[in-house]
């Protein structure tokens, strides 16, 4: 007997106007297939050839007849990195606040019916967390929780003014929140909200997300309008590459970077290539991506735009990591804990959302960075230098 999708529909925002839901809506996920599937060896030419690419560049140098060019490629986009943003990489260091959850997502640790202990820091705890991620080095800082009621706007005011004044960039992923939630954080010193929408095909989705708020696929993908509307500074958007054709996700995510930058256009923009990774209860990959169809992913985002901050998280191996530093990467974390108390205290494995791969200190990765002509950043920008539009 085959699956019946139950399709969720979510009153949105009146705010906003033209969000990507209804751009995507008119967007058919097979002809955008089919886009990168029909690339020729000509299409690549053109895209390698030109200085501003549109979509169906980006699709063509993501596709199988760009496979032979990928050194060129990785060339091109060494070249625009270093000519943008410099020799330089910033580390951060992601801080789980909780992982309790009142979803049920196939591919997260999290997840409500994994039977793992839930913990949600306490004021001593973070601060304790603080002084040890700060003992390390890090000026950027994420925060990261499940998506639960219970540690929603009442928890982030009560902790932002605790862990803002000890970092100068404060970026934050959880729950898609409201318009006015998001300003009211940036006023608490909220620089960066990232959310993934996992993948943009709607059937996938709901496949995926099986209960919670996070069914609401239509709420998600527009908390990135609620974002750009609020005037958060950096907007960061990705794909948990797996979960459906890569290819296809990433020309979708192109479109919807497309979508944001003309409508908040004073905001920075970031994307991020997170693979599937073992976790608790968690699934096998639908669409692998392999270490070089990966690096063909990153140039070609490089390519497409220069301006956008690109990062890379300790998901990958300590190998790819190292060759990747100048491929087009600008943020990297480092001795990441994936789970809430596992910088000041040895937390318990069974409470990390995934298993990360490169497990190096931080002091190792900043050698590695080094050895390959980068220089660390800890700090890559500060309020005072942003005038408020």
């Amino acid at each position: 007997m085959s699956k019946v999708s139950v399709v969720r529909i979510v009153e949105q925002s009146q705010a906003i106007t033209g969000q990507f839901s209804q751009v995507l809506d008119d967007m058919d996920w097979q002809a955008m297939s089919r886009s990168h599937q029909m690339k020729t060896e000509q299409d690549v030419i053109r895209a390698l050839a030109k200085d501003k690419l549109g979509v169906e560049d980006f699709a063509a140098l993501i596709s199988s007849a760009a496979e032979p060019y990928l050194l060129e490629m990785v060339a091109k986009s060494e070249g625009i990195t270093q000519q943008r943003f410099g020799n330089t990489i910033s580390l951060f260091a992601p801080l789980y606040l909780s992982n309790a959850c009142a979803n049920e997502c196939t591919y997260c640790g999290f997840s409500m019916s994994n039977a793992i202990r839930r913990l949600t820091l306490n004021e001593q705890q973070v601060d304790a967390e603080v002084a040890a991620i700060k003992a390390k080095g890090f000026d950027h800082i994420l925060l990261v929780t499940g998506e639960t009621n219970k540690v929603a706007m009442p928890y982030f005011e009560r902790m932002l003014p605790r862990i803002k004044p000890h970092f100068s960039q404060l970026s934050m992923e959880v729950q898609p929140l409201e318009m006015a939630d998001y300003e009211r954080l940036q006023q608490l010193g909220l620089d960066a909200v990232l959310v993934y929408q996992e993948t943009y095909r709607r059937k996938t989705y709901l496949e995926h997300h099986l209960r919670g708020n996070k069914g609401n696929f239509n709420y998600r993908l527009d908390a990135l309008d609620r974002i750009g509307q609020a005037q958060i500074h950096k907007i960061g958007l990705g794909v948990l590459l797996g979960l459906e054709d890569w290819r296809t996700d990433s020309i979708a995510m192109a479109h919807h970077l497309r979508h944001l930058q003309k409508r908040y256009w004073r905001s920075r923009f970031s994307v991020a290539f997170p693979r599937i990774r073992p976790c608790e209860g968690g699934i096998e990959p639908k669409s692998v991506i392999s270490d070089r169809q990966l690096v063909q992913l990153i140039a070609a985002w490089r390519l497409f735009d220069a301006d956008l901050e690109m990062s890379l998280s300790t998901r990958e191996s300590p190998t790819f990591r190292q060759h990747a530093v100048k491929m087009g990467f600008t943020t990297m974390s480092a001795e990441s804990k994936t789970q809430p108390g596992g910088y000041a205290e040895e937390a318990q494995p069974a409470l990390e959302q995934f298993q990360i791969s490169d497990e190096r200190s931080v002091s190792d990765i900043a050698a590695m960075i080094h050895a390959q002509g980068k220089e660390v950043v800890w700090k890559d920008w500060d309020p005072a230098l942003t005038s408020r539009f």
